[in-house]
């Protein structure tokens, strides 16, 4: 398996463990009855982080791997990689 380790990844491992407690504590907020706003709410962050981890995940991609692909296979398999994550964008 190919080393994917990236500067950005501590930073999003650190977003989605976060949203991972967030997200255990919405599930608490509606076995106690909280009102329906604050779970909306809450779960409007846990999507945001989400989001926003995605995003730097694929730019970090692009950034990163697309930028140096003339050095492991070329301008097609940048485009083969790029045409792969678009489709999460």
């Amino acid at each position: 398996m190919a080393d994917h380790q990236h500067e950005t990844h501590p930073a999003i491992i650190k977003r989605l463990n976060r949203a991972g407690g967030h997200l255990r504590s919405i599930v608490t907020m509606i076995e106690e009855g909280r009102s329906c706003v604050e779970i909306a709410q809450q779960l409007q962050a846990v999507e945001s982080a989400i989001v926003n981890a995605k995003k730097t995940l694929i730019n970090d991609h692009i950034d990163h791997c697309l930028s140096h692909s003339q050095d492991s296979g070329g301008v097609s398999k940048a485009v083969e990689e790029f045409r792969a994550i678009s489709r999460y964008l």
